[in-house]
């Protein structure tokens, strides 16, 4: 399906060095203030103190995170669970207070703003949950990455393998680089968010390198350039279908999902970005330098051996 179909074939590659001495530029400090800087971790990597209370009838989250917000916590979750009626709330290390400190300021400011809240259940989440999560987390990031290189390189080449790993990896960088830079809080959903984004970015980029593949079969005398070029050009529409209305649902979730899914939106909105843009300028033009040529995606016809005759 098209909304409109390109007629000239756009030169994508001409500035492919220039877009990819950018992309190096904005990885490279991407990573510098990964090192520099860090993450701001939320308590599930961190550890902290998690309640449990119930109110009489349907409480609305955002006054109790007005209540909490108002003795000086910033980084703490408040949601939902089992029904409408019971909150659970999630408190980060304070120094010098311990759980039952935490909990017990925090029952008097809730008591204080409705009357008819109950605590359940005060419980500390250490941080070795934390450190088992973030491993946890970071070996799920490993496989996907190894078994994008794999299925790549059996369906592909290995040169569009290593060039598609590498334009995903630019992306996952470049997500965490934003996070650390501005000091967003890091959270299990966020790192949900860029094991999607990898996923995501994979597809457009094995949309593009299929059919640079059948364009090295239907332009026999064409360059690696100008097949490349071709095949960006003719999944354009495609493109601005796909991310257009995947960005539409994402930005709906930014504005309108409340505080429990903005920064996992925030990592999507960020990633689909970034994916068209290596997609295009980081995987096609990595398999470019890297020789990539029709022999590479179109097996030659091996012909029957002449028969002697005697």
């Amino acid at each position: 399906m098209e909304f409109f179909r390109i007629h000239r074939t756009i030169p994508f590659m001409r500035h492919a060095l220039v877009l990819n001495a950018i992309s190096l530029i904005t990885f490279l400090a991407a990573v510098f203030f990964i090192l520099t800087r860090g993450f701001h971790l939320s308590i599930e990597f961190t550890g902290g103190t998690v309640m449990e209370v119930s109110y009489a009838q349907t409480v609305q989250l955002e006054n109790v995170r007005g209540t909490v917000s108002k003795l000086g916590y910033t980084d703490f979750q408040v949601a939902n669970f089992g029904t409408s009626r019971d909150v659970m709330i999630r408190l980060p290390v304070a120094q010098g207070q311990t759980s039952a400190t935490q909990s017990e300021s925090v029952m008097q400011a809730l008591k204080a703003a409705d009357a008819s809240v109950e605590l359940r259940r005060v419980e500390f989440v250490g941080p070795q949950v934390g450190e088992e999560l973030l491993h946890n987390g970071l070996m799920a990031l490993l496989v996907v990455v190894l078994g994008i290189m794999v299925y790549l390189g059996f369906r592909f080449e290995w040169k569009f393998a290593v060039a598609g790993v590498i334009a995903n990896l630019h992306d996952v960088v470049i997500i965490l680089g934003f996070f650390a830079f501005f000091q967003w809080e890091f959270s299990l959903a966020v790192l949900a968010g860029v094991l999607a984004v990898l996923g995501y970015s994979v597809n457009e980029s094995v949309v593009i390198m299929d059919r640079i593949r059948e364009n090295f079969r239907k332009y026999r005398k064409a360059d690696t350039k100008e097949v490349i070029n071709s095949a960006i050009t003719q999944t354009i529409s495609r493109t601005i279908i796909t991310h257009g209305s995947t960005t539409m649902m994402v930005l709906a979730m930014l504005f309108f999902g409340g505080p429990t899914l903005h920064y996992f939106a925030l990592a999507l909105v960020i990633g689909i970005w970034f994916g068209i843009y290596s997609s295009v300028f980081v995987a096609a033009a990595l398999a470019m330098w890297l020789g990539i040529k029709r022999e590479d995606m179109v097996k030659p016809v091996k012909k029957d051996d002449d028969v002697e005759i005697a």
